[in-house]
Order: structure tokens, then C-alpha cells, then sequence
């Protein structure tokens, strides 16, 4: 994004967020589900800023399918988390909070998508 560090983007600071929160939540799933759903979890979290800083050092024209693989993987966090609190180990203001910040993450890469689109 034309010379600015991904750590200057508003939405990768957001999307870090979004991955502490989801990592602190896995700490709250039972043991067994800690290497299981666990790491899924943690892995789409860590997807998210990844690919967004990654896709910002490319330059802006792969910037857009770098976004694409955020936002795959913030709807895949976010069914994760989904499945964990109708199964119980979750209670329902966990999804709720994650929901907040992963929508706005959602609406900031989508913005970005559709500006860097206009472009390239």
C-alpha cells in the first residue's frame, strides 16, 4: 500500500487483535480440544494479519488476492468459534465479542478489496 508498513495499516492492527482474542479463547476449550479445534483455530487466526502484511510487501495488484485469503480465513475463525459455543465449551458473549471485531476486520478488508479493485 504504497510504501506504508503493514504495521501502519488500521487493519492489520485490527486483524491482531481479532488473532490475540481468538488465541485467548482456545485457552479457554478442554484439553482434547486444545490440539483439535484448537489449532485450527489458531492457525485461521494467524492467517488473518499474515496475509494482509504479506499481501501489502507484494505491492497493491496481488494485494487483492491476499485480502481474498484474509477474509476466507476470518470466516473460517469465525465458524470455529460458532462451533465451539454450541457445543459448550464457550459461553455466548465469547462468540458475540468475536463476532464485533471480526465484522469489522470483514468490512475494513472489504473496503480495501473493492478500492484496490477500482485499480488494479
Amino acid at each position: 500500500m504504497a510504501g506504508k508498513s503493514f504495521r501502519e495499516l488500521i487493519v492489520w492492527e485490527r486483524a491482531m487483535q481479532l488473532a490475540v482474542y481468538a488465541y485467548r479463547l482456545t485457552l479457554l476449550l478442554p484439553r482434547e480440544e486444545k490440539f483439535a479445534i484448537g489449532d485450527q483455530m489458531r492457525r485461521s487466526a494467524v492467517s488473518i494479519p499474515s496475509n494482509i502484511a504479506e499481501g501489502n510487501a507484494r505491492g497493491p495488484k496481488e494485494m487483492v488476492h491476499f485480502l481474498q485469503y484474509a477474509q476466507g480465513s476470518r470466516v473460517e475463525l469465525e465458524t470455529q468459534v460458532e462451533i465451539c459455543y454450541r457445543v459448550g465449551y464457550i459461553t455466548e458473549a465469547h462468540p458475540r465479542q468475536h463476532i464485533e471485531l471480526s465484522t469489522e476486520v470483514g468490512r475494513m478488508i472489504s473496503s480495501m478489496i473493492k478500492t484496490l479493485s477500482k485499480y488494479y
